[in-house]
């Protein structure tokens, strides 16, 4: 009658089975397909806890190799000296924050700091004695290669007490920096045509410009324009503060605030 197993009789007439025998058979089918069920979601869940480590694994070595790539922040902490001996100045010489500007004249991001932050830096900074503005040559001649002779016409320029205006001549006529229109400017300043050609013909400027070039070098800087906040260190000036690229007068203002309360 019972034997602990679900089968069926091979008489003609439908076997005669007892509730209990039945009701245990089913028990146990159920138990069966449940055990079931628990094995593949305890697999399923183990394959997924795998594959989401896996993910994760891959991800963070993702985002490992792209560090290198990512650019650093705007504003950021810098150590460092900087030599401005001989370097274009305006303010207060004696004021303690000073700001140095690493620029290149064929870099039109220089010329949106010249013409849209640079006069608000004078209004609020430079003409109230708050500060000293320092212009320091970085000519990036890899893409820009009439630069580095236009830094040096600058230069030629402030022999004859007009670095400030060929500054904002050559900043103002970027798409004329070939040498002949180098003298052009000058000519138009009023300069000593003659002495500015010798000047410029002769280099004589020209390690200045490289001598510049590697002090904006010593602190990492690999873009124009590039503003440096520092204070006076008996002539040095001690980095603090690296603001890269033209940015909003606010955010030059914060950190110039920040160093004058200090």
């Amino acid at each position: 009658m019972g034997n602990g197993i679900c089968q069926t009789g091979t008489n003609s007439q439908p076997p005669r089975v007892e509730v209990s025998i039945l009701l245990s058979c089913m028990a146990k089918l159920l138990s069966g397909l449940l055990a079931l069920v628990l094995v593949a979601a305890l697999v399923s869940f183990r394959t997924l806890s795998r594959a989401q480590t896996a993910m994760a694994e891959d991800i963070a070595e993702i985002r490992k190799l792209l560090e290198p790539l990512q650019a650093p922040p705007p504003v950021r902490p810098v150590e460092g000296r900087i030599d401005t001996r001989g370097a274009p100045e305006k303010g207060n010489v004696r004021a303690g924050v000073v700001v140095v500007e690493f620029s290149d004249f064929q870099c039109p991001f220089c010329k949106r700091h010249v013409e849209a932050t640079l006069p608000a830096i004078e209004t609020d900074y430079v003409d109230t004695g708050k500060v000293r503005y320092v212009f320091m040559d970085y000519p990036l001649e890899s893409i820009h290669p009439l630069a580095f002779k236009a830094a040096e016409a600058s230069h030629c320029a402030a022999e004859q007490e007009q670095f400030w205006k060929m500054h904002a001549r050559l900043f103002a006529h970027q798409e004329a920096l070939a040498r002949d229109q180098l003298v052009s400017h000058a000519r138009a300043l009023g300069l000593d045509a003659d002495r500015f050609t010798t000047c410029l013909d002769g280099g004589k400027y020209a390690n200045a410009v490289r001598t510049s070039l590697a002090e904006g070098e010593k602190l990492g800087i690999d873009g124009t324009p590039a503003v440096v906040l520092g204070r006076d260190r008996n002539g040095s000036i001690e980095a603090v503060t690296l603001i890269v690229g033209s940015q909003p007068f606010e955010v030059l203002k914060m950190e110039v605030d920040k160093l004058l309360a200090d």
